[in-house]
């Protein structure tokens, strides 16, 4: 079994993550930002030096490959490069990086494999700056049409068709080719392998995903001359929406809920909420399960905001159903993992990845490993080089397994 150069692979981690560097030890660069085509640049850079050919497709998607004996569909390895606002060094970028060592590797040991290898950087992954997140790989995949990926815009309402275009990150590579094979090594970003002392999870499939928008429509009023029996309080009647969540969640094994945002429309400390938005995420590794949640949750908000003689609106701003990889490709990671002497276990991915898109486009499977208390979008995640360096491994091993050996 091969093994790559965990010292390079570390300094490389290491060298990306002085782009956009935050003051607590992250990075910090958002999708299409300059730090995110700085950081592009240098893997670039990189890509060239191993005599890698570099393409970008019209979203933005970032591919370097490497040529096989054989002229056909790629397999591909890759991740992203785009962080959250205040994000760690490893979240996407080790498997973009991994990648990148895996064919230093096969240079350096002059192994040449049959079918080409590819290295992609997917566009937008995170959804820190743009919605949805996994962008890139939606629209690659057809998921989502390339006319409503680049129609997206930020917070200032600037598109992504205009930021492709202010960092020359547009391409004219068509989207959907064929690919023979992807593989994405990624950090856990939970617990379970290091609780479990584990250092590669062969990760079978995902869990389903729903991302949904909530609006509650009461009244504004003076916070000081409105009685409280007469209010029609947008907070209030919030605070026991996200109540219900959480109670639902708790009654169900395997349910995550989420509320990450929350947005008073013209909200001022001495007025009562009128109009409030919310965001719901809804994860379990059923499909139904998710839907009869929200079936139940459209029932309890219904009986709340009538009560209160509040309206509210709740609809899906973007669903990731549950998929399983594929099953020639999960046993290709294991192999690696038990070849390699790795204490491994078979696991379900909780967070969405590119991979999830990749999976409806060609064969596909994952690699885990751990992360510090599981600890992820933040300026503290934190990774042991040694296990990047096995996750590289595994990488390297699987795709070869993929791609046959000239």
């Amino acid at each position: 079994m091969l093994e790559t150069n965990g010292e390079r692979l570390w300094d490389s981690l290491m060298a990306m993550a002085e782009i956009g560097a935050t003051a607590n030890g992250g990075s910090s660069r958002l999708a299409l930002s300059k730090e995110d085509a700085a950081g592009r640049a240098l893997f670039v850079e990189w890509a060239v030096a191993e005599g890698l050919t570099v393409v970008r497709d019209t979203i933005g998607n970032l591919f370097a490959r490497r040529a096989g004996c054989e002229d056909r569909a790629p397999v591909v390895l890759g991740s992203h490069l785009d962080t959250q606002p205040k994000g760690g060094r490893f979240d996407g970028v080790l498997g973009v990086l991994a990648a990148l060592e895996a064919v230093r590797t096969l240079n350096e040991k002059r192994i040449e494999t049959r079918a080409p290898l590819e290295i992609a950087n997917w566009t937008n992954e995170e959804g820190a700056r743009f919605t949805p997140a996994m962008l890139g790989s939606s629209v690659f995949a057809g998921a989502m049409t390339l006319t409503e990926g680049l129609a997206r815009v930020d917070a200032d309402g600037t598109s992504v068709a205009d930021s492709l275009a202010a960092t020359a990150q547009a391409g004219d590579m068509r989207l959907g080719r064929d690919m023979d094979a992807y593989f994405e090594l990624h950090i856990e970003q939970g617990p379970v392998l290091e609780d479990n002392a584990n250092t590669i999870g062969v990760v079978t499939g995902g869990q389903a995903i729903r991302w949904l928008d909530i609006r509650v429509t009461g009244k504004a009023g003076h916070a000081g001359t409105t009685p409280m029996p007469v209010r029609r309080d947008g907070m209030f009647a919030a605070a026991e929406l996200m109540r219900v969540v959480e109670q639902r969640a708790g009654e169900t094994s395997g349910l995550l809920a989420t509320i990450g945002e929350i947005h008073v429309d013209h909200g001022s400390r001495n007025t009562i909420a009128g109009d409030l938005r919310l965001t719901l995420d809804l994860r379990h590794p059923q499909d139904d399960v998710v839907d009869a949640a929200i079936d139940e949750l459209r029932g309890l908000f219904n009986d709340i905001c009538e009560r209160r003689g509040l309206a509210y609106d709740m609809s899906v701003h973007w669903r990731s159903p549950a998929l399983p990889f594929d099953a020639d490709c999960v046993a290709q990671v294991r192999d690696a993992a038990a070849a390699l002497d790795c204490d491994w276990q078979d696991m379900i991915s909780g967070a969405g990845h590119d991979a999830f898109h990749l999976a409806r486009h060609c064969p596909t499977a994952m690699i885990f490993i751990p992360c510090a208390d599981g600890l992820s979008h933040h300026e503290a995640e934190s990774i042991e080089p040694e296990h990047a360096k096995i996750g590289a491994d595994v990488l390297l091993n699987a795709a070869l397994a993929r791609a046959g050996r000239a």
